[in-house]
């Protein structure tokens, strides 16, 4: 299909299924922890998937190709991020599968009601205000910081927006922990399963990945450490893995 792109915009692969995105750098373009997460999370068959602040689509892009999830919804609530993220659905002919809707995180469980997923998905701004600079950058702002949403508000929403026993997944920073681990208990999502990413294996990890269960049990398994690369400039096996070279 023809797909026109926009000024600045490009066409990258994805290595997945043949499958491409459209990106743009003067906004934001998809990192590493977007790929983390969608190796992360598991989908299994005939499931829902909602990716809350899904940019330019890239989670749910990648978890329709690595999974056999029944359909995959985007929300994001910048109208230029979620057009680029349509018009790469359409340029992979996946509008039957993926759907990418705009509205605010803080009002999801309202726009699409409660517990309407079997999995929700997230890569959240991981700043608060008072953390780091804020981009001037209105667009690549809003992904980093904390201004449209908080993380209370995420979580507090997918809670809602699961059905029992329904799956939560988040990609974060290691430092704001603690107050994941405490929101996710106070709304219900206990945490199940973790795992530290490290950029080197003689580093401190600099990002978490997690997943919730709405209504489980406490207990909590710990996953081995994901290392990034082997030296600079080397990914892990692991990582080639994720990213499907």
């Amino acid at each position: 299909m023809s797909v026109e792109l926009l000024e600045n915009e490009r066409l990258d692969e994805l290595h997945r299924n043949g499958y491409f995105i459209i990106q743009n750098p003067q906004t934001f373009c998809f990192g590493m922890d977007a790929v983390l997460l969608s190796g992360f999370a598991r989908v299994k068959p005939k499931e829902t998937v909602l990716d809350l602040g899904c940019g330019n689509g890239i989670i749910p892009i990648l978890l329709e190709a690595k999974t056999q999830g029944e359909h995959f919804t985007g929300l994001e609530i910048q109208p230029e991020s979620a057009d680029m993220a349509r018009r790469s659905v359409l340029y992979n002919h996946l509008e039957d599968k993926i759907s990418i809707e705009i509205g605010n995180i803080r009002d999801a469980s309202s726009q699409f009601g409660a517990s309407s997923f079997h999995v929700i998905t997230t890569n959240p701004p991981y700043m608060t205000g008072q953390h780091g600079l804020t981009n001037p950058n209105e667009a690549k702002a809003i992904a980093r910081h904390e201004i449209l949403c908080t993380l209370e508000d995420i979580i507090r929403e997918s809670a809602k927006l699961l059905k029992p026993q329904g799956r939560f997944y988040m990609v974060h920073r290691p430092f704001r922990l603690a107050e994941i681990m405490a929101l996710m208990h106070k709304y219900g999502l206990e945490p199940k399963r973790m795992q530290l990413v490290y950029p080197f294996v003689d580093k401190e990890p600099n990002m978490v990945l997690l997943e919730g269960l709405r209504g489980g049990n406490p207990r909590v398994t710990v996953e081995k450490p994901l290392i990034v690369y082997k030296k600079p400039g080397v990914y892990t096996d692991e990582i080639y893995d994720i990213y499907g070279y």
